[in-house]
């Protein structure tokens, strides 16, 4: 389990009652959108839905609904102006539903569904952008997955992440997830090239990204006319990966930058809903 994937249970654990807060709705400058929702207990708190005063009066009151022994669900219409000290300008709703302790099965199996609908990334190359990409990526929605032809190289893996052990990495890329982004970095050019080749033919990939150069990219395109007489689709490639405003080439700052770029990439293919991907975690039902 990955650390993106917090496991409920560790939370739960800690004892309850429990209290499931829901953004219902949100207008304006509100710090989360409608669907963001965590869980309150007496002493802690998994999840966030933004901070700051406007998460310190759902958790304030939250609490008042388990020392009253409430089992009806409330709701709290919230500006975010100074009423509670802050200039954010917008409102939300949320709702506060006490649970009893039965339910975090339900949520545990929300959780899983939530992570399995993240998208997968493919990272080709166990080394040390790769796996400090792969620790970046743990803190993010996404699944990242580390692919290499070495065995050695995937024993350094950080620790929860997948990893996939192949003799032709470009075929992981033909049984991909519709959706999926490629970022390849592996030891070899040709390899490269051939996962970056097989990437771009799946229209559906969310970000195809290469480690390396204008040079190199400019030998890619040569490469890809001689072979296959396309040079179109090397307009969807990514290369240089992570931008170039920043020249610091230790492995941590570009993982850094390329996990930013993922997320402005596949957000973008996403866009349009203004909504964040979670939907929102409601319990219907008694402890069954």
């Amino acid at each position: 389990m990955y650390r993106y994937r917090h496991d409920v249970w560790l939370f739960a654990r800690r004892g309850g009652p429990f209290v499931l807060v829901n953004v219902d709705t949100a207008s304006g400058s509100a710090p989360r959108d409608a669907g963001a929702w965590m869980l309150v207990s007496p002493q802690r708190v998994f999840r966030t839905i933004g901070g700051g005063q406007l998460e310190k009066l759902a958790i304030d009151r939250a609490r008042d609904l388990m020392l009253s022994g409430s089992r009806d669900t409330e709701h709290m219409k919230i500006p975010l102006g100074p009423e509670i000290g802050q200039c954010c300008g917008g409102s939300v709703v949320v709702s506060l539903q006490p649970l009893a302790e039965a339910e975090i099965d339900r949520i545990a199996a929300r959780l899983d569904a939530e992570f399995k609908a993240l998208p997968h990334i493919y990272v080709f190359g166990a080394g040390h952008v790769g796996n400090a990409l792969c620790e970046a990526l743990g803190l993010l929605p996404m699944q990242p997955v580390l692919v290499d032809t070495r065995d050695e190289e995937l024993q350094d893996a950080p620790p929860g992440v997948e990893t996939r052990l192949v003799a032709v990495p470009e075929a992981v890329v033909r049984t991909a997830e519709p959706g999926s982004a490629y970022v390849i970095l592996t030891h070899e050019h040709s390899l490269d090239f051939l996962i970056a080749r097989e990437a771009l033919g799946r229209s559906d990939a969310g970000y195809v990204g290469m480690i390396g150069s204008k040079t190199k990219l400019a030998s890619f395109r040569s490469w890809m006319r001689r072979d296959s007489g396309d040079t179109n689709s090397v307009d969807r490639l990514v290369c240089p990966i992570g931008g170039v405003g920043v020249s610091d080439k230790r492995p941590e700052v570009i993982a850094a930058l390329v996990a930013a770029e993922l997320l402005q990439h596949l957000s973008a293919s996403s866009a349009g809903t203004g909504v964040e991907t979670s939907a929102q975690l409601k319990i219907v039902g008694g402890d069954t």
